[in-house]
């Protein structure tokens, strides 16, 4: 499912429009995408939580060259399912 194909279903599933939908869909990524950026964590309760894990600096090879390199400690996003979410896809 991509982006148009959600906000058509939550369109239907809300009896908005779909450009109500969309505005809506995109202002709740947005939130999620500032918050995670900013270093808070979101929860949404049955559903996961979104978080930011700090990866550390760590050694490295070029798979061209086979020199060692050393890869920069960076930050990336993570998603951790919550128990609903883990339970609804487990039943199928």
């Amino acid at each position: 499912m991509n982006k148009v194909e959600l906000v058509a279903e939550v369109a239907q599933k809300s009896g908005l429009t779909k450009k109500d939908a969309e505005k809506a869909v995109t202002a709740v990524l947005d939130s999620i995408v500032e918050a995670v950026a900013s270093g808070d964590k979101v929860q949404l309760v049955g559903f996961g939580t979104f978080d930011v894990r700090e990866r550390q600096e760590r050694p490295g090879r070029n798979p061209r060259t086979k020199e060692k390199i050393i890869i920069p400690a960076s930050k990336q996003p993570v998603f951790k399912a919550g128990k609903a979410f883990k339970d609804a896809i487990a039943q199928d």
